[in-house]
């Protein structure tokens, strides 16, 4: 009876042991941004973003989750603990940080119009015009509070955004200058319009994953793993697969 009771209390052990070290880590995203995510022709969520959150998942030896929904949604979202973390190419911002905490910045970010070649050939030029933007992004915060002479148009995704402007239904898009300079790869009738935008109150802080208010233990733990990605090459690795 000892022997079963010992045998039980093992395995029980074993098992607890086992769960640790295959711990989740939930992320939410907006997979609809590449190349920091998006779905590939298997339906999987690939980009720079979950290669990222990969690499910081494997130095603290949990596994990673991710899950697709509508960028507006994702605080609230983790606010309501349906997730662990947000990485969704998310400007930190004093406004978002007075909702969530961040990680340090794991990228330096700055924003930029394009429109159809010819069209548009400087800001001055969008005033009253249409511009696209993704509905409760910085982007969107910006242009409403810099630029009130442009009329904003909010869209669920860019990917919407981008085909009305080919159809000439809206003037611009305004958005990330790496996702901007995948749309040119890819649609050779746009061009970029006027400089980057680095406004350090709406995206010269960088991109950071956000996680619940007050989650220090969390927190630490992504920031320890994340300088470690630096550390070892592998950020250097990711980044030169997405951005070069």
């Amino acid at each position: 009876m000892k022997k079963f009771l010992f045998a039980a209390l093992l395995s029980a052990i074993t098992l607890s042991a086992t769960a640790a070290e295959k711990a989740t880590l939930r992320f939410a995203t907006e997979a609809t941004y590449p190349p920091f995510e998006f779905i590939d022709e298997n339906n999987k969520i690939q980009g720079f973003d979950v290669d990222l959150a990969n690499a910081i998942c494997a130095k603290i030896n949990t596994e990673c989750t991710f899950t697709n929904q509508a960028f507006d949604s994702l605080i609230p979202s983790l606010k309501f603990r349906r997730f662990d973390a947000l990485m969704a190419g998310i400007d930190i911002t004093p406004e978002r940080q007075k909702q969530v905490d961040f990680t340090h910045t794991y990228y330096d970010n700055s924003a930029i119009f394009i429109a159809i070649k010819g069209k548009v050939s400087n800001i001055a030029d969008l005033k009253n015009r249409q511009v696209g933007i993704q509905n409760g992004t910085t982007h969107q915060k910006y242009l409403m509070e810099q630029h009130k002479e442009i009329k904003t148009v909010p869209y669920d995704s860019y990917q919407n955004a981008i085909l009305d402007l080919k159809n000439g239904r809206i003037d611009a898009v305004f958005g990330d200058t790496a996702v901007v300079n995948e749309w040119l790869k890819k649609n050779k009738e746009l061009s970029t319009v006027g400089d980057k935008v680095t406004d350090k109150n709406y995206f010269g802080t960088g991109l950071g994953i956000a996680v619940r208010k007050g989650n220090t233990e969390l927190l630490d733990k992504l920031n320890k793993a994340l300088a470690e990605v630096k550390q070892d090459g592998s950020y250097d690795t990711i980044y030169k697969k997405w951005f070069e």
